[in-house]
């Protein structure tokens, strides 16, 4: 079974979603669907009711799922060392400034500067202190800059 780590804010977006998808799943079960045969053939509208139904199904099982293997990120007590939540300076090889904060896989956006705990850089900087430099693949070295803890 997978644990998902999320913030308090994602969680809430979670649970949010799920309360929609219900609700809206119930009102599809309340309408009348699409008759199945239209002539000889069988009816698109229905197919499509059927795929849409069959999608929301499967997203509310996921979210169920997440929502009963969830742990929440918190700031650590030891705030010198990179942890889900850190927010993480750091310079790559062409001694350009990055910064990135170490998330679960749910919230990784690279594109938003949030990289999955999982991810290959990700795995590659938790545990590491300022002024250590991690390798990932084979010419990539990052030198940790700082290290900052905000509210997750």
């Amino acid at each position: 079974m997978q644990t998902y780590y999320i913030t308090k804010k994602k969680l809430k977006e979670l649970e949010e979603e799920l309360e929609s998808l219900k609700k809206q799943q119930k009102e599809e079960f309340l309408n009348d669907s699409p008759s199945v045969f239209e002539g000889d053939d069988i009816n698109p509208d229905f197919a499509f009711y059927q795929n849409s139904l069959e999608e929301i199904n499967l997203r509310i099982e996921d979210l169920e799922n997440i929502l009963k293997n969830y742990i929440i990120i918190k700031a650590p007590k030891e705030r010198d060392k990179i942890y889900l939540g850190a927010n993480v300076v750091f310079k790559d090889n062409y001694s350009l400034e990055k910064e990135f904060k170490i998330v679960g896989t749910l919230e990784a956006s690279p594109f938003d500067g949030k990289i999955s705990n999982e991810s290959p850089i990700g795995m590659a900087l938790l545990g590491k202190k300022v002024g250590d430099v991690v390798f990932v693949g084979q010419n990539n070295n990052y030198k940790i800059i700082k290290i900052n803890y905000e509210e997750v």
